[in-house]
């Protein structure tokens, strides 16, 4: 029985096999290389073409079924050597843009590639000037080529990063396309969430292609590119926010939707502010890492800088570094930020400062923020009053400009106040508010000025009125007189 089962081995081993024997023995060129024992024969025999009946002819022309040189390698046959420059693509693409060709292999590989890869920022003009930047087998070699899901590929995931490097780590060559174009991302990359995990040989994790696309990478200033600005946040969520695919992470998948409702998200997605930040202005990119609870300040300050300033002097500080409370993120949030009104000063239920302070815990605090929120409150009564004054001098045809220009020194002291409230001192805020104040007032009385002299001119024009109708009717009985004394 073992010895009927070794023998059925055996026949099946040789029908499996029989394909490849036949090719090996059918394909003289192979049979010529593979004797003289040269590097591109020992590689081809790993080669993903190779196993699938491939012929050394089918990349570079001739006769493989002839063992004599001069036939074999005849110009006449097609044989056209070494493909040099785009002829390199060129020759991939004679199989792989050819949809009909494809499907005989049973491949699901897009057949756009070389397209593709002619429209992106690889697909420009080397400083040879006759050929693009890089070719099919600067990625994914010559003769020893693998499966995208072979790990020993250079384009499988895990080794995506070292082959980018080969090229964007060399100073020397990137200085000759992009000198501005920094070479340390694979340092950093080894740094972020997604390179450790990469190195540990987790192939899901992001790596160079996930975001800059392979064969359709574009530089990130080009509008269509998956790395330009506004569209950073698309191309983080195809991942993060699939629930399926960061099972595996134990990370939430629910940030895309909140930072869409976030003052950021609202500037980038319904204004385009390409100065509002992204995912990858807070956790970088190459280097891309959830920010600790010491950086989150640092990383925020980057923008808020005034805010961070005055935080760090605060008697907040200390607290928060005692209790290890992330700062910014504390009263703020991470994803879902919401602008910054008053409505997060006080001691009402909606207020972040009642998180912490009440009544009977934290009073200090407590009442300070009390105050604060009665400043700002009066303001913005002020404000409102200022501008309410403003209204009706101009419906009554008044000049007002200057008075109207001096509401933006209320705005500012509005602007102001949120930014020192950050210093968490009532002498401060006190100054700021009456910055604010004062200016109101000026407003108010510089309005009130001009109604009273638009009343002052309409009551002198009646009287004016009043006086000359008098002196025209005096003056009309003064003509009649005379007339019948004559």
């Amino acid at each position: 029985m073992k010895l009927f089962n070794r023998n059925l081995l055996y026949i099946l081993l040789t029908v499996i096999a029989s394909p490849l024997i036949l090719f090996a023995t059918q394909d003289q060129c192979f049979t010529c290389h593979n004797d003289l024992g040269d590097n591109a024969s020992n590689l081809f025999k790993e080669d993903v073409h190779y196993k699938t009946g491939l012929s050394c002819a089918g990349c570079h022309g001739g006769n493989s079924n002839s063992d004599d040189m001069d036939v074999a390698m005849n110009k006449s046959q097609g044989f056209s050597g070494v493909p040099k420059q785009n002829r390199v693509s060129e020759t991939c693409a004679k199989c792989h843009s050819d949809t009909s060709f494809m499907k005989k292999y049973n491949s699901k590989i897009s057949t756009h590639q070389l397209e593709s890869l002619q429209k992106s920022v690889h697909g420009s003009l080397a400083t040879n000037g006759k050929s693009m930047i890089v070719q099919c087998t600067t990625c994914h070699n010559a003769h020893g080529i693998k499966k995208v899901a072979d790990p020993r590929s250079p384009v499988y995931p895990t080794n995506v990063p070292q082959t980018c490097s080969k090229c964007h780590n060399n100073a020397g060559y990137m200085q000759t396309y992009n000198p501005s174009l920094t070479v340390d991302q694979l340092a950093k990359y080894r740094t972020s969430v997604h390179g450790k995990l990469n190195a540990n040989g987790n192939s899901k994790t992001a790596q160079c292609a996930s975001c800059h696309g392979s064969h359709d990478i574009l530089t990130s200033k080009d509008v269509r590119a998956k790395t330009y600005k506004l569209n950073i946040p698309k191309t983080c969520s195809s991942c993060h926010s699939n629930k399926s695919y960061m099972k595996e992470f134990a990370i939430a998948t629910d940030q895309h939707d909140k930072y869409k409702n976030s003052v950021h998200g609202k500037a980038v997605f319904e204004k385009n502010d390409l100065s509002a930040p992204v995912c990858n202005d807070c956790h970088g990119n190459h280097g891309a890492t959830p920010p600790g609870l010491e950086s989150i300040s640092k990383v925020c300050g980057t923008c808020h800088a005034l805010n961070a300033q005055l935080f760090s002097s605060s008697l907040h500080k200390k607290v928060f570094d005692e209790n290890k409370y992330p700062e910014c993120e504390t009263c703020h949030g991470n994803h879902e930020i919401k602008s910054a009104t008053e409505k997060l000063l006080g001691v009402s239920e909606d207020a972040i400062c009642s998180k912490c302070h009440t009544e009977s815990k934290n009073t200090k605090g407590y009442f300070v923020a009390k105050k604060m929120r009665r400043l700002i409150d009066n303001l913005q009564i002020a404000d409102s009053n200022a501008k309410n004054s403003i209204f009706l001098a101009e419906q009554k045809g008044m000049d007002v400009e200057e008075a109207k220009f001096k509401l933006r020194d209320i705005h500012q002291s509005k602007l102001e106040a949120r930014t020192i409230v950050h210093s968490f001192e009532e002498k401060k805020f006190k100054e700021v508010i009456a910055k604010g104040n004062t200016a109101s007032k000026q407003v108010i009385t510089e309005a009130n000025a001009a109604i009273d002299q638009f009343y002052f001119r309409r009551y002198g024009l009646l009287i004016a009125t009043l006086v000359i109708t008098i002196l025209i009717i005096s003056i009309y009985f003064y003509i009649k007189r005379i007339e019948k004394n004559q």
